[in-house]
């Protein structure tokens, strides 16, 4: 048995996921990012391991921002499609 959503439904279901942790977000642009704070090293291992599992050909997986942070740490967000055509 299929639920009839009304408008109401799809609001609050758009709020919540506007108020999703910061580390893992869905915009309304429809890509899927994380943002992690990592070591320099681990920093760069993590980004190739997501690159390695989301390619970019399939899901035009990129390094959407980075900074480094008065601590040496990387701050950095990676943004792809959640799924691949």
């Amino acid at each position: 048995m299929t639920r009839v959503r009304t408008p109401a439904d799809i609001a609050a279901r758009s709020a919540e996921r506007l108020r999703a942790p910061d580390r893992v977000r869905s915009l309304r642009d429809g890509f899927h990012r994380e943002t992690f704070v990592l070591d320099r090293e681990a920093a760069r291992a993590k980004a190739r391991d997501i690159l390695d599992r989301f390619p970019k050909a399939a899901y035009m997986t990129e390094v959407e921002s980075w900074r480094e942070l008065s601590d040496g740490r990387i701050e950095f967000t990676m943004r792809r499609l959640p799924t691949a055509d």
